[in-house]
């Protein structure tokens, strides 16, 4: 006689053969998809930002409808290129501040970071950063006023937070407390200063006006805690 305990019903013993089934093809579809964001990431490398879905499918041997079929389209690849790129990008440079003590040394360790691995691939920065409507450094909570998801977003948000707390504590701000209502703009407003002094650069052709890695990280550093007065002064003979 058998066991009615150890019995399984005939129904659910499919439903856990349909469960299998389902969770094996969402783990190869992840792993394809992960397979595809590397192909593209190394195909944008080589090609250059602007390089189409059709240029990024032939490079990558395979076919176009493919990375439509997991992306969506080009902004789908874009933001699914971000999401693996920035959460790297980010842990460097956020791990670069929160290991100096003083404001000075961590805004220059940042720089120093943040440089550092943009230039490590400016085509696959260029790509992920760029912005196809408002751009998410002023404007992130987009037209619709809704706030923005994704890795370049929180990756902004953190900094505009680690950036904001750097600034009380220079300024002797108690903690809970603020600054000038436009004050509070300097944090976010800052990472525009550096985003840009950082493109400008890594635009740059490599001939003797362009400055060094560590001369950049410096020089920002400096404009954030003293202003351009204060390397002026230091410049003079």
């Amino acid at each position: 006689m058998k066991n009615p305990t150890t019995e399984v019903p005939t129904a659910q013993q499919g439903d856990t053969g349909t469960d299998r089934r389902s969770a094996r093809w969402d783990a190869h579809r992840t792993a394809r998809r992960i397979e595809l964001i590397k192909l593209a990431r190394r195909a944008i490398h080589e090609l250059g930002p602007n390089a189409s879905m059709e240029d990024i499918a032939a490079h990558a041997n395979t076919s176009k409808p493919v990375f439509y079929r997991y992306f969506g389209d080009k902004d789908g690849l874009r933001h699914a290129v971000g999401e693996f790129v920035i959460k790297r990008f980010r842990a460097g440079v956020i791990a670069a501040g929160r290991k100096s003590n003083g404001n000075g040394e961590a805004l220059h360790a940042m720089m120093l970071a943040y440089l550092q691995m943009a230039s490590n691939s400016p085509n696959i920065y260029f790509f992920v950063t760029a912005s196809p409507s408002a751009d998410v450094l002023t404007d992130p909570a987009g037209a619709g006023g809704r706030m923005r998801e994704g890795a370049l977003n929180d990756f902004f948000d953190e900094l505009t937070s680690m950036m904001r707390e750097r600034m009380h504590a220079y300024m002797g701000i108690a903690p809970g407390q603020l600054a000038s209502p436009a004050l509070e703009l300097w944090p976010r407003a800052s990472i525009g200063m550096v985003r840009a002094a950082g493109e400008l650069w890594l635009r740059a052709p490599e001939t003797a006006e362009r400055p060094s890695i560590e001369e950049l990280a410096q020089s920002i550093a400096d404009w954030l805690t003293h202003g351009v007065a204060h390397q002026a002064q230091a410049e003079r003979p």
